[in-house]
């Protein structure tokens, strides 16, 4: 591949955003140098690292019909991001062994527009296979401590959380609900039932049980999709206190609060719930003092019918949010109202995810990281329009909401996306 510059009079870089020259060799950064050297100029166009998605569900093998390689790498590329990590569910086999990961590695080859990586599952009847697993190159374990929806994907119970986080040194993210602090899924179109079922306390109990579990055995925690004030507190006072633990909020969180959900609006339901302003507020606040450490998509599609819409049973419905072609410019609409810039989305965004995963190569513009590049124009504006959505199914709650910002032209190592040219990253060589 020859060298060539991209330029722009706004870069985001590691210490900050001004104009520069960007050289790409090798697919590789070579050179970050001042605009005036020649290249193709990006005009008002925004330079970005490409975007890191460390939590999203494609589903495939087994479930294809809800998401795919093929759909949900497409999506990502067309919002700007150019890595992603697959969750171990709710593919069938979910990526509890070594043989399950292979299978998940053909089903993935030659079908992603993006960089694609694993996590494997910590399952009751599988945690010893969690060092083969590990050495196979998953980037780290998920496990649930509640029913995670899916039989084959079974919670652990604390003892066996305990078990799990000895078995091997890895990065473990974890659903932290407490099934003791939950009700029972409630038959009902009103979104006050679902959300008084999972209240924020199954949240920070599960939080401070997870903690606890942590601090005894030295291991690396992550907790996902954060969405209470409550639990925000726990997270607060653990890193205080030393314990090695990170934690992530959603699009959806910071975007949705119950007062936007209808009744009968099955396409918000995401286990943790979107809740009230105040908890929103509090997430952003948590983003600024950087006790939460980045905003994934927990991209979590089905089929339409899964959703219930005939019926709009919060009870019956799926549970999952589909947002990974939005996620940019839902963080940012909401970013820059609250005074944060570019910097801040990107270290959000980008740079602490790839931190979180151990992708050394991805989530800022510097010499020697990947050439995953987005041309971005924060000032523009679209109307959500589910049709232009490219995951599989056209579900989605921000259909009809005007967001800021627009994704003009994305770069995977150098090359524009557009076709499957996304590589299966292993831990330890990304």
């Amino acid at each position: 591949m020859s060298a060539r510059w991209l330029r722009a009079r706004r870069v985001v870089l590691p210490d900050g955003e001004r104009p520069a020259a960007v050289r790409i060799e090798n697919g590789r950064i070579a050179a970050v140098e001042p605009f005036g050297i020649g290249g193709t100029d990006l005009g008002d166009l925004v330079l970005l690292p490409g975007l890191v998605d460390t939590h999203v569900h494609v589903n495939e093998p087994g479930r294809t019909q809800w998401e795919g390689f093929a759909t949900a790498t497409r999506a990502a590329a067309a919002g700007g991001v150019t890595t992603i990590l697959d969750m171990p569910l709710n593919s069938v086999p979910p990526t509890v062994s070594v043989a399950a990961l292979a299978e998940k590695r053909r089903a993935a080859a030659g079908r992603c527009h993006v960089d694609v990586g694993f996590w494997g599952g910590a399952v009751p009847d599988h945690l010893a296979e969690l060092p083969a697993l590990h050495e196979a190159g998953v980037f780290g374990f998920k496990c649930f401590l509640v029913d995670s929806g899916v039989p084959e994907f079974p919670p652990l119970t604390p003892d066996q959380l305990d078990a799990a986080l000895r078995t091997v040194a890895a990065q473990f993210l974890v659903h932290a609900e407490d099934p003791a602090e939950l009700g029972a899924a409630p038959r009902s179109r009103r979104y006050a039932d679902f959300l008084a079922s999972r209240p924020p306390a199954a949240e920070s109990r599960a939080i401070a049980t997870l903690v606890d579990a942590a601090r005894r055995t030295g291991a690396r925690v992550h907790v996902l999709h954060l969405s209470s004030s409550d639990g925000l507190a726990v997270v607060a006072g653990a890193r205080r206190a030393g314990v090695h633990v990170t934690a992530e909020t959603c699009p959806h969180y910071l975007t949705l609060t119950a007062a936007d959900v209808p009744d009968g609006g099955t396409e918000y339901k995401c286990c943790p719930p979107i809740r009230d302003a105040a908890d929103q507020e509090a997430l952003w606040a948590g983003l600024a003092s950087g006790v939460l450490d980045c905003v994934v998509s927990d991209h979590s599609p089905c089929p339409p019918a899964l959703k219930c819409p005939d019926t709009g049973d919060f009870g019956g419905a799926w549970g999952g949010i589909a947002s990974l072609q939005l996620t940019l410019p839902l963080v940012w609409t909401g970013a820059r109202a609250r005074g944060h810039g570019l910097a801040d989305v990107v270290r959000w965004l980008a740079e602490r995810p790839a931190a979180l995963a151990g992708l050394r190569r991805k989530g800022a513009i510097a010499v020697g990281r990947d050439a995953d590049l987005v041309a971005f124009a924060p000032d523009e504006t679209f109307v959500v329009d589910p049709a232009r959505l490219h995951h599989r199914h056209p579900v989605t709650p921000y259909a009809g909401r005007t967001l800021s910002g627009v994704v003009h032209r994305v770069w995977l190592r150098g090359e524009p996306t557009g076709t499957p040219q996304g590589e299966l990253l292993t831990r330890g060589a990304a």
